[in-house]
């Protein structure tokens, strides 16, 4: 296990409680994904950002907003489906947050 200080909105319990390795100027934890969901919403466009928000929300309560963006999140999955009660998804990835580039 990496040992990574918790810095800015970091609680430092990912380091704490999973496997962390460097991919590329990322940080990403290793083998553990976090799930998003939403249900019936009027467009699969809406559908899927209420199932980012889900999946956002819940890692920033987690292990702080460092690790909350989806955008960076490591081995994304998505699915979405269209039924009576309108679209749903559900969106898979692990947290990973950006290394900071320090100031000379």
């Amino acid at each position: 296990m990496a040992v990574v200080p918790a810095l800015a909105d970091d609680n430092g319990l990912a380091a704490a409680i999973h496997d962390i390795k460097r991919e590329g100027s990322k940080l990403c934890q290793d083998g553990h994904f976090h799930t998003g969901t939403s249900a019936a919403e009027g467009s699969k466009k809406s559908a899927m950002a209420q199932a980012i928000a889900s999946w956002q929300s819940f890692t920033a309560l987690e292990y702080g907003t460092d690790w909350a963006y989806y955008r960076f999140a490591g081995s994304k999955s998505a699915n979405c489906t269209s039924g009576s009660s309108g679209w749903s998804c559900e969106v898979q990835g692990r947290p990973c947050k950006v290394l900071s580039r320090r100031k000379k």
